[in-house]
C-alpha cells in the first residue's frame, strides 16, 4: 500500500495526470486545468476523461479511468459532488496515488454531504490513495509545469518558479496570494489549497512544503489546525532548515464556558494559543495580506541580517525621524554612527547631520559622486545589519533615476554583509531593477521597518534552532483518581514535580491547632482544605495575619463553622496552616488544555495585571528553561521583575526553572488534566527563589463544586 509521504509527493510532483470531467471549454472548471497543463508544457502524459468526446482541447480523451492506457500518479476530479464518490472509487480501484477534488457540496453543506465525504474517504483510504479537498482550488508545481487548479488568476499568465510556497485552507485566499506575488515579479514554486481537508490538511501540506530544497519561505493561511503533532513538526522542521513561515491566521474566538473553574483557562482563547505557538516556533504572524507579501518577498532570498542595527540615510530630517520611530517599534537598533565616522561624514558634507538617522540634506542630490562616497563611508564605518535609504519619488525622475541607481549600486559595494533597503515611489520596472540588484524596496517606510523586524525575528529563531535542546525528561504520569483534588493534595503532587511551596500543616476537624500553628510560625494564614471547595475566599475559608496560637484557634473554629454553614455537603479534610510570605513580585502561572495543542502553560503578573490588563503569555508544553526565559520577557510588566523604583531584581532564573518544570508535568499528564493554577506564584528577590502560595488541579472529567 502507498505510504502517506509518497502520496503527497505524487500529488505535487506527478509524472502523469488524469483529468476526470475534462471540458473543451477552457473557461470551465474541467477545462482550465487542461489548458494550463498544455500551456505550461507539462512533460508527462495527460489523460482527459470524458465519455462523450474523442478528444478534449486536442488531446485524446478516454471514457473512464479504467480505460486509461496506464495508471496516472494523480487524478484531478472536476465533476459534480454527486459523481465524485464514484470517481474516487474508480481511481482507488485503478491504483491512482492521489486525487484532487474540486467540487463543493460535501461536509461543509449538510449531513448528506458529510455522508458522501465519509464514503469517499473510506474508499480512498482502503486503497492508500491520498485526497486533497473536497471544495478546494487545487495545487500547482511551477517547476514541473503541473497545474492541478482551476484558478482564474492564471488566465493572464502562468507562474515563474521561485523560492516561495503557498499553503492555504482557503482556495480563494491562496489564489489571491499567488496573483499578488506574481504581480511583484516574485517566483513561487508551489501552491497547495486544502479546502475541507477530508484527508490532506494544512499541517501536512506545510510539512511537505518546508522540506522542499527550492523553498526559502512559505506563506500560509488557516482558520484552524486539526493535527497538532504534524503542525508543530512542520514549524520545527522549517526552523531547523531556515525556512521562514509567514502566517495569516484568521478567526478569533471567546473562551469556552467549560473553563470557568480555572483562572488560567479564563485567559486562554484559541487565538492566544496560536499566537503562543507561533512565537515558540519562530513563525511570523502577518496582520495584513500586504504585510505577508512584503515579508515573504524579503525572506525569499534566504539572507538574514548579521544583527538588528539599522543605518538610515535621508535627505529630509522629518522622514528619517519617522523611520527611526517605526524602526524602534519593530525592534531595530538605530544606533549612532561612531564618533570618528561622524567627523568624517561632517567633513564631506558640512550641513549634514551624521549621527543616525544620517541626514545628508538636499545638497547630496546635486552631487551624486559625493553622495556615493558619503553612503559608502556610512556603510563601511557603521557595521549595520540593515541600511535604509529614503528617496521618495526621486528614482522615478527621468533625468535623475539612472545616475541615482548607479550611485547606490556603487555605494552598496561597500555594504559587505549589510542588507540594503530603500523606500521609493517609482514605476514597477524601476523598482524591479533595484530588486534585481539585491535591494529590498518598499514604498512605505513603516511597512519596510516591519519587514526588517520580521527578518530579525527569523534570524533569532533560526539561531535558537541550532542549539541543543535544554528540555529535561518528562516525569512519570500521576494517577489523580476520579474526584476533584483539594489544595493540599494539589500541592503535594506539584511539589514532587519540582514546584516550590512553603511548609504547611494540615489540622483535621476536632484536632488541636495550637501545636501546628506554633510549629509553622507567625504571621500565618489559615485555609479550608476540601476537594469540593475550589473558591475558598468566597465562602470565608481563608483568614490571614494570624499572629499567635489563640488567634489560630479562633480562626480554626470560624473557618470550620463557615464551611458547615455555607458548604454543608462539602467534604472537609481540615484547615491548612501556612506561613505568610511577603515581599517579591506576585505572578500567576497555570496550565490549560487546548483542544488542538493540548497542555499550554500560561504566565503573567498577578493582581490588576492579570485581572484587568490580562498581561499574560503562553507556551505549548513541554519546553525548557531558555524558552521559559523568553516567555517571561514577553509580558508587558517584565520591568517589574527586573526591579523598578529601587526594588531589587527578582529571581528570574528560579521562575524560569519553575515554569519549565510545570510544563514537563503538564506534558506528562496531558491526558489526565483539564487545568492547573498556581495563584499567586510569588517571585522573591534574586537568589531567593520562588514560592507558590496556592494550587489548583482540575483532573480530566472531575467536577469541582462551585463553593
Amino acid at each position: 500500500m502507498l505510504n502517506r509521504t509518497d502520496g503527497l509527493s505524487a500529488l505535487l510532483s506527478p509524472n502523469s495526470v488524469a483529468l476526470v470531467g475534462a471540458s473543451e471549454d477552457v473557461t470551465r472548471i474541467g477545462g482550465r486545468p487542461l489548458r494550463y497543463l498544455r500551456e505550461s508544457g507539462f512533460a508527462g502524459p495527460i489523460y482527459p476523461v470524458n465519455p462523450k468526446r474523442d478528444t478534449v482541447q486536442g488531446v485524446k480523451a478516454f471514457a473512464s479511468v479504467g480505460a486509461l492506457p496506464r495508471t496516472p500518479d494523480v487524478a484531478i476530479l472536476a465533476v459534480p459532488a454527486s459523481g465524485t464518490v464514484q470517481a474516487v472509487r474508480e481511481c482507488a480501484e485503478r491504483g491512482v496515488k492521489a486525487a484532487i477534488v474540486f467540487s463543493a457540496g460535501f461536509a461543509e453543506t449538510d449531513a448528506a454531504g458529510r455522508a458522501m465525504q465519509d464514503e469517499m474517504v473510506a474508499n480512498a483510504g482502503a486503497a492508500g490513495m491520498r485526497l486533497l479537498g473536497p471544495n478546494c482550488l487545487g495545487v500547482f508545481n511551477a517547476s514541473t509545469g503541473f497545474y492541478g487548479t482551476f484558478s482564474a488568476m492564471l488566465d493572464t499568465g502562468l507562474v515563474k518558479p521561485g523560492p516561495i510556497g503557498i499553503v492555504s485552507q482557503s482556495g480563494a485566499y491562496g489564489s489571491h496570494l499567488m496573483y499578488l506575488t506574481r504581480l511583484r515579479g516574485l517566483g513561487m514554486s508551489y501552491m497547495i489549497t486544502t479546502g475541507n481537508e477530508c484527508d490532506i490538511d494544512v499541517a501536512e501540506a506545510l510539512r511537505w512544503t518546508v522540506e522542499q530544497p527550492d523553498i526559502n519561505v512559505v506563506m500560509a493561511y488557516a482558520e484552524g489546525v486539526r493535527d497538532r503533532d504534524t503542525f508543530i513538526e512542520a514549524l520545527e522542521v522549517a526552523r531547523q532548515r531556515r525556512k521562514a513561515i509567514v502566517f495569516m491566521k484568521v478567526g478569533r474566538s471567546e473562551v469556552g464556558a467549560h473553563a470557568v473553574s480555572s483562572h488560567t483557562a479564563a485567559l486562554a482563547g484559541s487565538d492566544a494559543i496560536f499566537d503562543a505557538v507561533f512565537r515558540q516556533y519562530g513563525v511570523w504572524r502577518a496582520a495584513t495580506t500586504a504585510e505577508q507579501i512584503d515579508i515573504a518577498a524579503a525572506c525569499s532570498r534566504g539572507v538574514y541580517p548579521k544583527n538588528n542595527s539599522l543605518g538610515i540615510f535621508t535627505m529630509s530630517g522629518g522622514f528619517g525621524i519617522q523611520m527611526a520611530d517605526d524602526a524602534e517599534a519593530a525592534g531595530l537598533d538605530v544606533k549612532p554612527m561612531p564618533e570618528t565616522a561622524q567627523v568624517e561624514l561632517k567633513a564631506m558634507l558640512p550641513y549634514a547631520s551624521p549621527r543616525n538617522p544620517v541626514d545628508a540634506t538636499a545638497q547630496a542630490v546635486t552631487d551624486l559622486p559625493l553622495m556615493t562616497n558619503f553612503i559608502a563611508a556610512m556603510l563601511e564605518k557603521g557595521d549595520f545589519g540593515f541600511f535604509a535609504g529614503i528617496f521618495g519619488s526621486g528614482p522615478a525622475s527621468p533625468t535623475f533615476s539612472g545616475r541615482l541607481r548607479q550611485a547606490l549600486e556603487t555605494a552598496a559595494a561597500s555594504a559587505r554583509d549589510t542588507i540594503m533597503t530603500l523606500t521609493m515611489t517609482a514605476p514597477d520596472e524601476i523598482v524591479r531593477g533595484y530588486e534585481d540588484k539585491g535591494f529590498i524596496v518598499n514604498q512605505d517606510g513603516s511597512a519596510l521597518m516591519k519587514t526588517l523586524g520580521a527578518m530579525v525575528h527569523f534570524r533569532d529563531s533560526f539561531a535558537r534552532a541550532g542549539h541543543v535542546a535544554d528540555q529535561a525528561a518528562l516525569p512519570a504520569p500521576v494517577d489523580f483518581g476520579t474526584t476533584a483534588l483539594s489544595e493540599l493534595a494539589a500541592k503535594r503532587i506539584l511539589a514532587e514535580a519540582g514546584i516550590p511551596f512553603p511548609t504547611d500543616r494540615l489540622v483535621r476537624p476536632g484536632a488541636d491547632i495550637r501545636a501546628a500553628a506554633d510549629a509553622v510560625g507567625y504571621p500565618q494564614v489559615l485555609k479550608i482544605v476540601s476537594p469540593d471547595i475550589a473558591h475558598k475566599t468566597e465562602m470565608g475559608g481563608v483568614i490571614v495575619g494570624i499572629g499567635n496560637a489563640d488567634e489560630a484557634e479562633r480562626g480554626f473554629t470560624t473557618i470550620l463553622s463557615r464551611a458547615k454553614e455555607k458548604c454543608a455537603d462539602a467534604r472537609i479534610d481540615g484547615v491548612m496552616v501556612a506561613p505568610m510570605i511577603s515581599g517579591g513580585v506576585e505572578t500567576i502561572a497555570g496550565v490549560v488544555s487546548d483542544p488542538v495543542f493540548g497542555p499550554v502553560v500560561m504566565f503573567g503578573l498577578g493582581g490588576i495585571f492579570v485581572e484587568v490588563l490580562k498581561d499574560v503569555t503562553f507556551r505549548v508544553a513541554p519546553f525548557g528553561v531558555d524558552e521559559a526565559r523568553r516567555m517571561i520577557r514577553e509580558i508587558r510588566g517584565y520591568a517589574m521583575l527586573r526591579g523598578v523604583r529601587g526594588a531589587p531584581p527578582s529571581d528570574i532564573d528560579a521562575l524560569a526553572e519553575t515554569l519549565a518544570a510545570l510544563s514537563r508535568f503538564a506534558a506528562a499528564n496531558a491526558a489526565r488534566i483539564d487545568s492547573i493554577d498556581l495563584n499567586p506564584l510569588r517571585v522573591l528577590e534574586e537568589g531567593k527563589g520562588v514560592v507558590a502560595l496556592d494550587a489548583l488541579i482540575v483532573p480530566r472529567g472531575a467536577k469541582t463544586e462551585a463553593h
